[in-house]
């Protein structure tokens, strides 16, 4: 029997492994669009409603980082409808205004910078200082893009 939840996280996983590696190949970046996808399809079927939710912020992530905005902004897009949906952690409704930012500060940075700035008032009800901290470096990092185009 396939243990769905255990590929989901591996997966999960081994996309960040790829997403750090800031000398990927072009195969490995393909690899790492294939890794997210299927992380999120194995969260389909053995995750709750936050493991497919955060499985679309990741491929969001994944795509971002590829420079394939549009796609980035489809992902991002269900993570917050997701978010908007259901009663998930205190960081999640910030993260999911960060994947948003990040997805559209090539495309629309007007809009990025409406998403950055939700994406820290929301920050501010975040209980633990590690997760705070953890969006605000990746808001500063979203800003700075921004404004160096």
């Amino acid at each position: 029997m396939t243990d769905h939840r255990k590929l989901a996280v591996d997966l999960f996983n081994y996309t960040w492994t790829l997403l750090e590696n800031k000398e990927r190949t072009h195969e490995q970046d393909e690899e790492m669009v294939h890794s997210a996808h299927a992380s999120r399809h194995h969260w389909g079927i053995a995750g709750t409603e936050k493991n497919k939710a955060r499985g679309e912020w990741q491929i969001a992530r994944v795509y971002a980082a590829l420079k394939r905005f549009v796609a980035s902004a489809h992902h991002a897009q269900l993570y917050l409808d997701a978010c908007k949906m259901h009663d998930f952690d205190d960081w999640d409704f910030p993260f999911a205004h960060e994947g948003l930012a990040r997805a559209l500060v090539t495309n629309n940075p007007e809009k990025a910078e409406q998403h950055l700035a939700e994406a820290r008032k929301t920050g501010e009800d975040i209980k633990k200082d590690e997760d705070r901290d953890w969006l605000y470096k990746n808001l500063d990092e979203i800003s700075a893009m921004i404004h160096a185009n």
